[in-house]
C-alpha cells in the first residue's frame, strides 16, 4: 500500500490504534504490579520484592515513553515531516534499549554488593510467604504481556512494540531472579540466601544482551543504514522485471519506522511520452508496495541511450 503524502493511510492509522491499545494494556498492568510489589515488600519483609517493585515504577515511565512516541508516529505526513514520523517509533526502541542497559547495570551493581556482603558474613532477613506468591503472579503477568505485545509487534511491524515486548520479558526474568532468591532464602536456610544476588547478576547480563539486540537495529535505522540485502535484491528484481524499464542506477534505500523509502533512477525508451513514462513508474510503485508493504518511492526517469547505460546499470 502506497503512503498518501497528504497524511496517513488507513492501514497505518489502524496499526497505530493497535499500538496505542497494546501500550495502554502494558501501562495499566505495570501500575498495578508496582503497587502490589511495593506493598508486599513492606508487609512481607522482603527487600528483594520491594526493590523489584521500585524497579517496576520505571516500567511506567517506559510505558508513557512508548505511548507518546506511538502517538507521534501515528500523525502521518505533514509539511514539516514529509517522510512521516515513523522514526519516533525507532527512537522509542533506542530509548528502551538504553533504559534496559541502566536497569541491568543497576541490578548487577546491587547484586555484586549483596554478594560481597554475604562473603563478609552478613545475614539477610527471611521473607514472608506472600512475597513468593506475588512474585509468581508478577512473572505470569509479565510473560503474558510479553507474548501479547510480541504478537502485536509482529502483526503491525512496529519496532517500538517489539522492543516493548522484550522489556516485558526482561522484567519477567528480573522478577524470576528475585523469586529464586526469595525461595532460596525461605527454604534453603541462611547459607543459600546469596542465590538472590547471584541470580540477579546473571539476569543483568542477559538483559544487557537483549538491550544490544534491540538497540543495534534502532541505531542503524536512525543512521539511515540501507535496507537488508534480501530486500534490496527484491527491489532490484521488481524494477528490472517491470515492462518498459531498460536499466537503473542510483538505488538508495532506508527505513522510516514501518515505512520503506526507495529512491532510484530508471532508464526508459527516450521516445516514450511523459504519460507513458509515468505509467511505468506507477507500475514499479505498485509492485514494490505489493511485495514490501508500505513504501515511499522517489523515481527519477531518464532516457535510455544504449549499451553504455546497461554497463552502468548496477552502479548503485
Amino acid at each position: 500500500m502506497k503512503t498518501d503524502v497528504q497524511g496517513i493511510s488507513q492501514e497505518s492509522a489502524q496499526r497505530n490504534q493497535e499500538e496505542k491499545r497494546c501500550t495502554l494494556v502494558g501501562m495499566t498492568s505495570d501500575v498495578c504490579l508496582s503497587a502490589l510489589k511495593i506493598g508486599t515488600g513492606i508487609i512481607g519483609h522482603s527487600s528483594a520484592i520491594l526493590a523489584d517493585g521500585i524497579h517496576s515504577i520505571s516500567d511506567t515511565v517506559t510505558d508513557a515513553l512508548v505511548y507518546a512516541m506511538v502517538r507521534l508516529s501515528g500523525k502521518g505526513v505533514d509539511e514539516r515531516y514529509r517522510y512521516g514520523r515513523g522514526k519516533f517509533e525507532t527512537l522509542a526502541a533506542f530509548l528502551i534499549s538504553i533504559i534496559l542497559v541502566v536497569v541491568a547495570l543497576g541490578l548487577m551493581t546491587e547484586g555484586l554488593k549483596d554478594v560481597w556482603a554475604a562473603i563478609q558474613g552478613e545475614t539477610l532477613e527471611r521473607p514472608h510467604n506472600i512475597a513468593l506468591i506475588v512474585g509468581i503472579i508478577a512473572i505470569v503477568v509479565k510473560e503474558g504481556l510479553y507474548q501479547y505485545t510480541r504478537l502485536k509487534g509482529r502483526k503491525t511491524g512496529s519496532s517500538a512494540l517489539k522492543a516493548y515486548a522484550w522489556h516485558h520479558r526482561a522484567d519477567a526474568l528480573s522478577t524470576a531472579a528475585t523469586l529464586l532468591g526469595v525461595a532460596g532464602a525461605m527454604f534453603l536456610g541462611e547459607r543459600w540466601r546469596v542465590l538472590d544476588p547471584i541470580a540477579a547478576i546473571a539476569v543483568s547480563v542477559l538483559i544487557l544482551v537483549l538491550a544490544y539486540r534491540l538497540g543495534r537495529p534502532a541505531v542503524e535505522e536512525l543512521l539511515e543504514v540501507s535496507l537488508p540485502d534480501d530486500e534490496k535484491g527484491r527491489i532490484i528484481t521488481i524494477v528490472t522485471e517491470t515492462p518498459g524499464v531498460k536499466a537503473f542506477h542510483n538505488l538508495r534505500t532506508r527505513r522510516n519506522g514501518n515505512l520503506r523509502v526507495v529512491d532510484i533512477h530508471v532508464k526508459v525508451d527516450g521516445d516514450l511520452t511523459v504519460a507513458q513514462s509515468h505509467d511505468i513508474t506507477r507500475e514499479i510503485e505498485r509492485r514494490l508496495s505489493d511485495d514490501l508493504g508500505e513504501v515511499m518511492t522517489n523515481i527519477h526517469v531518464e532516457p535510455y541511450r544504449g549499451t553504455n547505460d546497461c554497463e552502468k546499470a548496477h552502479e548503485y
